[in-house]
């Protein structure tokens, strides 16, 4: 019986000690003041120390009223310079070399001054405070134990909270600044989530070197075998190798031996240290191979600050880019125009949370109704207007012609009208590759806008006004709302299949934010009249595409099913028209496209016309009418094509 309470009473203790050592190494954080006398008491041992070995240890009991006048003075000293410096404000744990510098600086102070007055007042007034020796040794060991009891104590937390059972090995890609950054957290935030087993390098002098005591591998073709003896299936990239991940061929060969990529943000996002949550799956944007494009932020800012900004389509991908970016310009107001009553509130409490000062006003608009926009115009007065508001998918648009007039044509007139009519500075229209030679109701839709646009300027020009259309064309946005990459995302996490339309398919693809910026460029450079085009890049074939997908996704069961192209799809999109010509801008990625001119009244009435012809529903009507007005809209897959061949 007593053997069974005493083995209670012993298991209680140790479980007391654990929770204690538990509660002050993992979640709770020392009182200031325990930090403080435990650096005290490091001061007092310090100076017995220093007395034993300049001595001897019998000293230590034999001098006593020198070794107590010694401690009473360091502890005076080293007191007034811990509360000077704070060497016990921070957190032990998470202790850092700014923390042993202030440390250093403390003890250096307290102890230099010791020494001088025990200099001053043995040649002055006869009186030893303490002998330089002493001191000098008890300097050296109070520093030597304040560091080890911030790295044992750092290593005893690391210890306790780390948890190898839920953690993945990990190698990261770039062994310098960014990427040591990224090891440094995996010590402090994130040790329950990740092990660090390796770096790997590009630079030559950096390979076989140990940094926070692992390897640096080079970037060869022996990696794979190096990843699978060390048991590593994750690799973290740093921000800073993100270039040469896109630019070679790493991502294809690591995705091959599914090996998972991750990345964090760029140092300066970290807020302080890296968090789990700021780990992210490599996704098929990061991997896009294109440099990162710059824009003339001055220029772009001197044509955006402090004006009224109308944006059309803002609750859409391209329209509520377009205002996080203008926002940041300091304008005057934003007048955000939209028809989704959903997107456009979330619209709005994102203004909230991010842009709290910019007077922003949420519309709710129908940009065929001339009424409500005239109402608008006339309360706000726009000076730059960004035109996104559109009719955008292809097979919708082939299924619901009258629409696609009535909003992308009418809704475009009527606000290019306004902005001639209340004085706005510019009218920059989002337009789209699918204008180009079109083959679909939508692409001819937007075709028209552009006439519509370019005349209308040419003849504002003529007249003396002050109004300048611009017009941009590019092609498809990565993660755009309806876009082929939320579909085979979505379709990715279900199982599969992913559906493909054709094996040779082909697009140009941009980032939105890539397409905003050059968006906002050309709208600064533009004089009035001009079709921009960007620079797309080389064009991405689909099914490539969806493969890359499928690999980051870590999914080994997703098949891929052809389905056949849609309606009035085609093949591959262009950018100009085979009659059209380009002259170069000052911006590399930025040309103007030398297109066929049109006369503003006889386009003004044609257009008018097709309106007109959209309101009777009859569909094959309404493209004959647009194949009149368009002459090289010739439809593909789709049953308008026989109006082609009468």
């Amino acid at each position: 019986m007593t053997y069974l309470c005493g083995g209670k009473f012993t298991l209680i203790t140790l479980r007391m000690k654990k929770n204690l050592i538990h509660r002050y190494l993992s979640s709770t954080v020392l009182p200031i003041w325990a930090i403080l006398l435990l650096d005290l008491l490091i001061i007092v041992i310090s100076c017995l120390m220093a007395y034993a070995l300049r001595y001897d240890f019998r000293s230590i009991f034999s001098e006593t009223s020198s070794i107590d006048r010694t401690i009473i003075w360091a502890l005076a000293a080293n007191l007034l310079c811990f509360r000077l410096f704070r060497t016990y404000s921070n957190v032990l744990r998470f202790s850092s070399f700014v923390d042993i510098m202030r440390i250093f600086v403390s003890l250096s102070t307290a102890f230099t001054a010791l020494i001088g007055l025990s200099f001053v007042s043995e040649q002055y007034i006869g009186m030893k405070v303490a002998p330089i020796s002493v001191l000098f040794m008890g300097y050296i060991i109070s520093f030597t134990m304040m560091c080890c009891s911030r790295i044992v104590t750092k290593m005893m937390f690391e210890r306790i909270n780390f948890d190898g059972r839920h953690s993945a090995n990990v190698f990261i890609y770039g062994a310098k600044e960014a990427g040591v950054n990224i090891a440094k957290s995996m010590r402090v935030s994130l040790s329950n989530h990740f092990r660090l087993r390796g770096f790997i390098a590009d630079e030559i002098e950096l390979i076989d070197k140990i940094i926070m005591g692992v390897k640096v591998y080079p970037n060869d073709e022996n990696l794979f075998n190096i990843l699978a003896e060390r048991e590593v299936d994750t690799i973290i990239v740093s921000p800073a190798k993100m270039n040469e991940l896109k630019k070679s061929d790493m991502a294809d060969r690591l995705l091959a031996h599914n090996i998972k990529l991750l990345t964090a943000p760029p140092i300066s996002e970290w807020n302080g240290t890296l968090q789990p949550a700021q780990i992210k799956e490599i996704q098929i944007e990061d991997l896009l191979q294109r440099d990162p494009i710059q824009i003339d932020i001055h220029k772009v800012a001197s044509h955006l600050e402090g004006k009224r900004v109308m944006i059309t389509g803002a609750a859409g991908s391209i329209g509520s880019e377009i205002m996080r970016q203008v926002a940041t310009f300091n304008p005057y107001k934003l007048i955000l125009v939209d028809q989704a009553e959903t997107p456009l509130h979330d619209i709005r409490l994102e203004l909230q949370d991010r842009w709290r000062n910019i007077d922003a006003s949420t519309l709710i608009a129908d940009i065929s109704n001339p009424t409500r926009l005239e109402a608008i115009f006339k309360e706000f007065r726009p000076q730059y207007i960004f035109h996104a508001a559109a009719y955008k998918h292809v097979p919708m648009m082939e299924d619901n012609v009258s629409e696609s007039i009535q909003i992308n044509v009418a809704g475009t007139r009527n606000l290019a009208d306004l902005a001639v009519k209340y004085g706005a500075e510019k009218f920059v229209m989002i337009s789209t590759d699918k204008a180009v030679n079109p083959t679909n109701v939508m692409g001819c839709s937007k075709r028209i806008c552009e006439i519509y646009v370019q005349s209308l300027a040419k003849k504002i020009m003529e007249e003396g006004g002050k109004t300048q259309f611009i017009t941009t064309r590019f092609g498809n946005v990565l993660g755009s709302n309806g876009s082929v990459i939320p579909r085979f995302r979505d379709q990715i996490q279900r199982g599969g299949p992913v559906t493909v339309t054709h094996p040779e398919i082909i697009r140009y693809f941009m980032t939105i934010p890539e397409a905003c910026r050059l968006v906002l460029e050309a709208g600064s450079m533009g004089h009035g009249g001009e079709i921009y085009i960007f620079d797309m890049g080389k064009p991405v074939k689909i099914v490539d595409l969806a493969r890359r997908m499928i690999s980051l996704s870590g999914r080994t069961d997703v098949k891929i099913e052809f389905t056949g192209l849609r309606h009035g799809e085609k093949l591959y999109e262009e950018l100009l028209n085979i009659k059209e010509l380009t002259k170069p801008t000052h911006h590399e990625k930025i040309m103007i496209a030398k297109v066929r001119e049109y006369d503003y009244d006889e386009v003004k009435e044609r257009i008018q016309h097709l309106i007109e012809i959209s309101y009777t529903y009859d569909q094959m009507k309404i493209v004959a009418a647009m194949k009149d007005l368009v002459p090289e809209f010739i439809s593909k897959n789709s049953i308008f094509e026989s109006l082609d061949k009468k």
